[in-house]
């Protein structure tokens, strides 16, 4: 990802340019390749699909624009991925702070737990104590009952 936050976009006659910061130029290979279409020079690839077979019909200035097209939509691809990276770069960061906030809340929520389950350990033992003391007063009153008979 931080590869991809490092392209930036720049225009060059009209075609958009993606230069990363390696120095990686497409307008100066545009042009060796303009310069070597001019000169007649084309590469050597003959299993290339860059240019189709008409192409060798074309003059030189018609695959230049063909290929200036074919490049301004490989760009026009390229930004749409880039932009949907960066988008899903953002979507896990937002995410992972998510989670982060959904772990904080169970550990506060979990140190709540334990307290409610130490506060309802002293409260069934308050309430067993107050058991045996009302047995305690009840076999009392028994008593003095039978007592007064």
């Amino acid at each position: 990802s931080s590869k991809i936050r490092n392209v930036e976009v720049q225009s060059t006659d009209g075609v958009a340019v993606l230069e990363d910061c390696i120095g990686f130029s497409l307008t100066r290979t545009i042009s060796k390749v303009e310069e070597k279409l001019k000169k007649g020079v084309l590469p050597d690839c003959p299993d290339d699909d860059i240019i189709p077979r008409v192409g060798d019909e074309m003059g030189a200035e018609a695959q230049i624009r063909l290929l200036k097209a074919k490049l301004r939509v490989t760009q026009e691809d390229l930004a749409n991925v880039v932009f949907e990276c960066r988008k899903k770069d953002d979507e896990n960061q937002n995410l992972e702070t998510r989670l982060k906030d959904t772990e904080e809340e169970n550990t506060r929520l979990q140190r709540t737990i334990g307290l409610q389950q130490s506060q309802t350990e002293k409260y069934k033992i308050l309430s067993q104590e107050a058991n045996k003391k009302t047995e305690g007063l009840q076999q009392e009153i028994t008593a003095l009952e039978k007592v007064l008979q």
